[in-house]
């Protein structure tokens, strides 16, 4: 090689080799250990001298050696790699199997050595190889014309003989991986070539093969078969469906497989779970958070994740695609259009229905001895989570028998067996299986026919078995417990529980909790409990054949109306500023009462509930949700022909109009508004009738009748208060105060709001928007006052975030936008007008009545700043959450602290 005297400057490639376990070698040679060192070092020079490499040192067994051309670099390590190889070494074991690794990055010597932080990379990469192997950085792919996003090599292609490297040699993407000591990933690639060993083990850097993959917190048993079989199906075929009943295993079988094979997926295995996706349109969201990604404003979510994947080799595993199948079917055709090398692993009750998909259905686990007289996949299951039941003691051999029993029974069913371990904690093994097989067996408990249920398959016989075992041995008290705490939707806490049950429960929950019927889960003040899925089914089919359904779920009705009537109260029963917050848990007990409304119950009752979730469906853009609910309320009450009081059906048209408005049903909107009017005079309720009518105005400003609304709005103000009742007029003032805003008689509307400020204070239903302050910020913004309008919009927003007034938020979020751009903070301003149209596209609301100014402050906007910059913070703000977008603006600077006021300067 060249001497150090022409060391090669600007892009420089670097390489590093030594010898892989030098150590063991040179103790196992011995004083042969040395000739070996030196012959070693002679046959990596001869090869290297041939493309010019500059040796910069040699220490121990490795050397450092600088190229200026990166292709004849590689070259000469292939020709390195296969001399070492043909070498008539001492014997075969005194071989030196060395480890070269390479990287090209900028460097200038300097005293006849480089500095430069790229000599260091290309250490770590030599350190990532094994010996035999050639590993090299993205830089020196490039720098040889083969890019990291180039794509895969053919090894049969002719063409390579005349290839960047020749000689049929090429590079393998090994994928990206972290070396040590550097921040981010290096794509690493390996040298084929003839002669050159190709099977090495994964590179030896710091980073485990990129996944999500959940970490199992129970030992994966047995199953070996299984496992085997879904590998072979990845390997060769690329979506692959794990099909079986709930609680046969899919999802572990599914993970345990993946896990064995992430090193084939160089660019990750990414888990999504579709089980808690409450929506179709959620499962897109859901799969883009499992692989980093987040939705961007504009843009459908699965082309986000279709751009993402292309030119990646990856695996999707999909759990639980049957809990949204429809939009998991879309989602995966999708995946596999966007990359040839995109795998996807599938769990599901039922296959996908796609083209090309391989169905396996998952066996139960083998409830037959092993071959080697060893336990079956069963036995040993139940075995080693006995063990953990009862305290980490070791199973007698005496009791073995038994338990062989009790899985012969269950059938292998995974669920089945955990659930019949977690008994061993109340009973011992004979016990159980004498239990386990009176379940099975008889018709004592009454609860299932002897004859399988229509349809239903063996499996899912066996689960049901399983949880009608472990309710069998349940005392009378707990079993009710567990058959009315089925009529709950979501977790639940012990006061919820106190109203269902008679007496004090906390005997029976804490049986039901130790039975593992119930989870228990810790909070920040107390306790909640849950009951999985597939165990409320069977007990709600337990709460209906023993007769008890009508009374729980009408005790669960009047839960749901306390519950929603407490939340306008403070602890001390007295009205307080209504929080939506206080909502959010209760909205799936509320559905689930409702739906006993519409079907069984009461439409009475049913329109209670609805009201009380009234500004909630409209501020969490759920709107046509209500609507759906009042239909079907009103089909009940034309089917059953029950009564309900006018001022009730008012409260509920009047309820039903502002949703239809909400969602630009203006027609709709109307005809209810007619109905709400006519049902509040026939029952003869003024404070209802001024509600209902003051909320006209809205809809006819919106529509362009501005005198009507005029007319209207003052009309039911001078009525309301005539009749004493001015505070149900406020949706008349905020109307009135508008089209004065728009007209521009900014003092006439600035009187009027003033006005109104104490009647919105004293109703807590209103004092949390705090519209006033919202409507008299807009006057400001008008009037140029820019210190009002900071005043105003920051006391509007702060209230309306705080009490849980989202799609309000987003108002005063567009009108904090204009604030900013009235005082030069162009950059915030377009970031704001972005994250409040982000927040109304996945509220799924329209931009209300100051949507026409929004469109003409933006277009002003987007002229100062230019096109570019304009929807580049515009799209910043797009990305931010709806507590961030708060939080931005929140942190805007008050225009008394700005540089240049003069509000607190000295005055001479």
């Amino acid at each position: 090689m060249s001497g150090r005297t022409h060391l090669p400057s600007g892009l420089v490639t670097f390489l590093f080799t030594d010898i892989e376990g030098s150590t063991r070698l040179a103790q196992m040679l011995g004083v042969g250990y040395r000739p070996v060192l030196h012959e070693h070092r002679e046959v990596i020079r001869r090869a290297l001298s041939k493309a010019d490499g500059v040796e910069l040192f040699t220490e121990g067994d490795s050397l450092f050696v600088a190229f200026a051309d990166a292709a004849l670099a590689l070259s000469a390590c292939a020709e390195a790699q296969r001399a070492l190889a043909a070498h008539d070494w001492p014997s075969p074991e005194a071989r030196p199997k060395v480890r070269m690794g390479l990287h090209t990055g900028f460097a200038e010597p300097y005293g006849g050595e480089y500095t430069s932080p790229e000599v260091h990379r290309a250490a770590r990469v030599a350190a990532a190889a094994h010996g035999g192997q050639v590993l090299c950085s993205a830089a020196t792919a490039a720098h040889v014309g083969l890019s990291s996003s180039a794509a895969p090599v053919d090894p049969t292609d002719p063409g390579l003989e005349n290839g960047p490297l020749g000689h049929g040699a090429w590079l393998l993407d090994l994928g990206l991986h972290r070396l040590r000591g550097f921040d981010g990933f290096e794509r690493i690639f390996q040298l084929v070539a003839p002669g050159l060993d190709r099977q090495f083990p994964r590179p030896r850097t710091i980073d485990a093969p990129a996944h999500n993959l959940p970490v199992q917190t129970t030992r994966f048993i047995g199953r070996a078969t299984e496992r085997a079989a879904v590998r072979d199906l990845i390997n060769r075929h690329r979506l692959v469906t794990v099909v079986g009943a709930g609680g046969a295993g899919k999802t572990r079988v599914a993970v345990e497989a993946a896990g064995e094979i992430v090193e084939r997926f160089r660019d990750g295995v990414w888990f999504a779970d579709l089980s808690a996706v409450a929506t179709a349109d959620l499962v897109d969201v859901s799969v883009a958070a499992a692989l980093g990604l987040r939705p961007e404003p504009g843009r459908a979510v699965v082309q986000t994740i279709a751009d993402h994947v292309r030119d990646r080799r990856l695996l999707v595993l999909l759990d639980t695609s049957d809990a949204q199948l429809p939009a998991a079917r879309r989602l995966v055709s999708r995946l596999l259009s966007a990359s040839p090398e995109v795998y996807v692993l599938a769990t599901s009750r039922e296959p996908l229905g796609l083209p090309g998909e391989v169905v396996w259905r998952i066996p139960p686990l083998s409830v037959e001895a092993a071959s080697g007289g060893g336990f079956s996949d069963a036995v040993a299951l139940l075995v080693d989570r006995a063990s953990a039941a009862r305290g980490g003691r070791p199973v007698e051999p005496g009791d073995i028998a038994h338990l062989t029993r009790v899985a012969k029974a269950l059938e292998g069913l995974p669920l089945a067996l955990e659930l019949a371990a977690a008994r061993l904690r109340l009973l011992s093994p004979p016990q159980l299986a004498d239990r386990i097989g009176d379940v099975l067996g008889t018709l004592d408990a009454g609860l299932r026919p002897a004859t399988p249920d229509a349809g239903m398959s063996d499996r899912h016989r066996t689960m049901q078995a399983a949880v009608d075992w472990s309710y069998r041995t349940l005392d009378p008290r707990s079993a009710r417990l567990l058959r009315w705490l089925s009529v709950f939707a979501s977790p639940v806490d012990l006061p919820a529980i106190e109203w269902l049950h008679d007496g004090d429960p906390l005997d029976p929950l804490a049986t039901l909790v130790d039975k593992s019927l119930l989870q228990a889960e810790a909070g920040a003040t107390n306790a909640t409990y849950r009951m999985l899925d597939p165990i409320r089914a069977f007990a709600a089919r337990l709460l209906l054949e023993a007769g008890e359904e009508e009374s729980a779920r009408e005790r669960h009705v009047a839960w749901c109306l306390q519950a929603a009537h407490d939340a306008y109260l403070d602890n001390e029963g007295r009205p307080v500023t209504l929080s939506l917050y206080t909502l959010d848990p209760l909205a799936d007990e509320l559905r689930a009462a409702l739906h006993w409304t519409v079907t069984r119950g009461s439409a009475r009752q049913g329109l209670a509930l609805a009201g009380s979730m009234d500004q909630w469906w409209r501020e969490r853009g759920l709107v046509r949700e209500g609507r759906m609910w009042l239909f079907r309320l009103y089909e009940r009450i034309s089917a059953t022909g029950e009564p309900v009081p006018d001022a009730e059906l008012a409260a509920a048209y009047h309820m039903h109009s502002l949703h239809a408005g909400a969602d630009g049903e203006t027609v709709e909107e109307l005809r209810f508004s007619q109905r709400a009017e006519a049902a509040a005079r026939r029952a003869g309720d003024p404070g209802l009738l001024a509600r209902i009518l003051s909320a006209r105005g809205a809809p006819l400003l919106e529509m362009g009748r501005t005198d009507e609304a005029e007319r209207v709005t003052r009309d039911v103000i001078t009525w309301s208060d005539e009749q004493g009742v001015a505070g149900e007029a406020l949706s008349a003032v905020y109307a009135l105060a508008q089209l004065l805003w728009r007209r521009g008689a900014l003092d006439e509307a600035a009187d009027l709001l003033a006005s109104a400020r104490p009647l919105e204070n004293s109703r807590p239903l209103e004092r949390g928007r705090r519209t006033v302050d919202m409507l008299l910020g807009m006057v400001a913004l008008s009037r140029g006052d820019l210190v009002a309008a900071h005043d105003h919009l920051i006391v509007a927003l702060r209230s309306r975030m705080t009490h849980g007034f989202h799609l309000r938020v987003c108002e005063t979020l567009n009108a904090v936008a204009v604030r900013c751009a009235l005082a030069d903070d162009l950059d915030t301003s377009a970031k704001l007008f972005g994250a409040a149209q982000s927040a109304r596209i996945r509220l799924r609301c329209s931009s209300g009545g100051f949507a026409a100014y929004w469109t003409e402050q933006q277009a002003d906007l987007r002229s100062s700043m230019g096109d570019a910059a304009f929807d580049t913070a515009y799209a910043s703000g797009g990305a931010l959450s709806l507590e961030e977008s708060v939080a931005l603006a929140l942190t805007i600077e008050h225009p008394d602290l700005m540089a240049g006021s003069i509000r607190f300067s000295t005055v001479e």
